[in-house]
């Protein structure tokens, strides 16, 4: 897994409006999507009964859940975004406008690309930054899911300049 090097709160501020990582190719295999139906309890026969899925629905065959496709951006962001200078946490603190828009199919290749929305500096040290993400589908014209997804930042303090 690749970790991309730190930038300067500047540089992630003049960065607003423009794409600051995209992640690796992932494969979404029917071992991932059953691990997900039983941590979640969700196993309706859509995620994990192929030959079921595949004769009683239009996808062909089984296809992830959205909330799996949705838990992968942790790793994706991981892959793809630099942290600031300084970082002494980040936290998740929530998504805006989660669209599904495509079902992923079993097999298919997954990737996040992830624009800087927004980046707020407060006084306290933290930073706000606001992510709209794409996740596209390999060969596919539709996204698999778009959203806004806001974190918090912890920078030291004298990085932090409101």
């Amino acid at each position: 897994m690749f970790r991309r090097a730190a930038i300067s709160l500047e540089d992630m501020q003049a960065a607003v409006g423009s794409e600051i990582g995209v992640s690796d190719w992932r494969v979404v295999t029917q071992e991932m999507i059953d691990k997900f139906a039983d941590a979640t309890d969700d196993h309706q026969f859509i995620h994990v009964d192929p030959e079921r899925a595949a004769s009683e629905t239009q996808f062909g065959g089984t296809i992830a859940h959205g909330f799996l496709t949705l838990s992968l951006l942790s790793t994706m962001a991981y892959e793809a975004l630099p942290p600031l200078i300084d970082t002494e946490l980040s936290i998740n603190q929530g998504f805006e406008s989660v669209r599904f828009q495509s079902p992923v199919k079993t097999g298919s290749r997954i990737r996040a690309h992830f624009d800087i929305a927004r980046v707020h500096a407060r006084p306290s040290g933290w930073v706000e930054i606001g992510y709209d993400v794409t996740m596209e589908i390999e060969s596919q014209k539709r996204p698999a899911l778009t959203l806004h997804w806001l974190t918090l930042t912890r920078v030291d303090k004298g990085r932090a300049k409101p």
